[in-house]
């Protein structure tokens, strides 16, 4: 019986297979948060912080933290200075990093993805954090420009590692 198999039975096989394994997939998703925080693209002023407010994480473990950073055509450097304060809560633990984000690449090429937008993901830290804690993280940038044109998104995302 299992030879005479149509098409669309097999079709179906299929499509069962590939709905099962996205289940599974999404099921498996590591990512507890990913947030972005819009800037005037005229120009984001050096005073103007940007916070994001995490909730807290449902289980301990170690989690890897991505800035995120979109702009386009008009930004008119090669690369931007971030910094990104974190205040771990409840404890007010605080943590500060400077995150230099090179959007262009030696040879002049683009390094973010995009066409006119682009969009660039870089690594910050891993951070290790208790159950219950919650995160406030405030970014600015430190350019000797004040107000820096042409950034259109700052986000944050969170991946549960372990």
């Amino acid at each position: 019986m299992r030879g005479n198999r149509t098409i669309k039975d097999r079709a179906i096989e299929a499509l069962m297979v590939l709905t099962v394994a996205t289940a599974l997939v999404s099921c498996n998703r590591k990512t507890v948060y990913y947030h972005y925080e819009h800037t005037p693209i005229e120009g984001w002023e050096k005073n103007d912080t940007l916070t994001f407010n995490v909730s807290p994480m449902a289980v301990a473990g170690d989690y890897r933290e991505h800035i995120g950073l979109r702009i386009n055509g008009s930004y008119p450097f090669t690369g931007l200075c971030l910094i990104v304060d974190q205040t771990i809560l409840p404890s007010g633990v605080m943590i500060s990093d400077t995150l230099d984000c090179k959007l262009i690449a030696d040879d002049g090429a683009v390094k973010g993805r995009g066409v006119s937008c682009y969009q660039y993901k870089y690594h910050l830290k891993n951070i290790r954090l208790d159950s219950g804690d919650s995160l406030r993280i405030n970014v600015r940038h430190n350019m000797i420009r004040e107000i820096m044109p042409g950034i259109a998104d700052i986000g944050v995302r969170i991946d549960r590692i372990r």
